[in-house]
């Protein structure tokens, strides 16, 4: 019998993995992403991020995570919320709309900052986030 080439999956990432991990820090180190290849389709996806589909998920995640910062109990965010794909969208997601691009599983709550940090890894290190912080930094 031939041998045959093995596909591998990326592996997603997911929320129940991530609430694994307790710590801002721990969950951070979870999602990062700058040492990860990734493009982000943002010119095509426009009409995803306006759509009733896509508030609608939004808000159900809002509500889950309590408006914290990585879904850590007591780390509200009071402005600048974003709800971050924990796997980047494809240019494939957005064509096809699937369903991945609005399941909870794969969505988490993030300030600007954090969000930042996820991608694209700041120069100064942050201080570690503890629940009832009053400022973002």
């Amino acid at each position: 019998m031939a041998d045959l080439p093995l596909t591998i999956m990326p592996k997603l990432l997911t929320y129940h993995e991530l609430v694994k991990r307790e710590n801002w820090g721990d969950r951070l180190d979870y999602l990062k992403l700058w040492d990860k290849p990734h493009t982000s389709p943002r010119a095509i996806s426009n009409s995803f991020y306006k759509s009733r589909w896509w508030m609608l998920a939004r808000k159900e995640v809002l509500l889950r995570d309590l408006r914290c910062d990585l879904g850590v109990v007591g780390m509200f965010i009071n402005d600048g919320i974003i709800i971050h794909h924990m796997n980047p969208l494809q240019p494939e997601d957005i064509d096809n709309w699937t369903d991945d691009m609005v399941d909870p599983e794969y969505l988490i709550t993030v300030s600007y900052q954090t969000h930042n940090q996820i991608h694209y890894k700041t120069v100064e290190p942050l201080p570690e986030r503890r629940p009832g912080d009053t400022k973002l930094w």
